[in-house]
């Protein structure tokens, strides 16, 4: 199963690397583009993606490729070609990562919107990642935007819970219920007393 899963593993990094071959253009071919689209190419070379190895290929008929500075992309000269191709059918290796430039040799075809911009990638081409900056835990972070909670109303307020203050009535009525408590224990046996010194007589 594990020889498996490797072989599977290859395979993919196989297909991921493999050099592709891109035709410039997809259907419409290498030729002016009309009036109203006159950024098809850009558009074309932005949904793609072009690695080193990559080659492209232009499809053309009665007009030629050129591979041009950056300065003669942007001014459409075609005075000084790095390379230029008249055959119908041209294969440009892109061979290193970078912006690669072409237009027509064709006079007031790369003024029309006929010219190609495409930036390789290296194949060590990442995105950096960005740095993410540690948070505090939550116990420390304050709360933002919210207000301090009220008490609810159905709670007991602290007051509940205070002792009750006595009044001096309390104290005196406390007070009269011991004093009547022991007049009563006086009572009692100075009535039997009484009755006992009754009888003897």
């Amino acid at each position: 199963m594990s020889h498996l899963f490797k072989c599977v593993i290859l395979f993919i990094m196989l297909c991921t690397t493999a050099s592709r071959e891109f035709k410039v253009g997809d259907h419409f071919g290498w030729r002016v583009p009309d009036p109203t689209d006159t950024s098809f190419y850009t558009h074309w070379a932005e949904r793609n993606r072009f690695q080193v190895g990559d080659s492209l290929v232009f499809e053309y008929e009665n007009d030629s490729v050129l591979s041009v500075e950056e300065w003669d992309y942007f001014h459409c000269d075609a005075s000084n070609p790095i390379t230029a191709f008249d055959n119908g059918k041209s294969i440009l290796n892109l061979d290193s990562p970078g912006a690669f430039y072409f237009i027509s040799g064709t006079a007031h075809h790369c003024s029309r919107g006929q010219k190609l911009l495409v930036e390789v990638m290296s194949p060590q081409h990442h995105p950096v990642p960005v740095p993410v900056p540690e948070s505090p835990p939550p116990s420390l972070l304050a709360p933002q935007g919210i207000s301090p909670i009220s008490p609810s109303p159905m709670s007991p307020s602290p007051e509940a819970f205070s002792p009750v203050a006595s009044s001096p009535y309390d104290s005196i009525e406390e007070d009269s219920g011991s004093i009547m408590l022991s007049s009563s224990a006086v009572m009692v046996p100075f009535a039997t007393f009484l009755v006992v010194l009754l009888l003897a007589l």
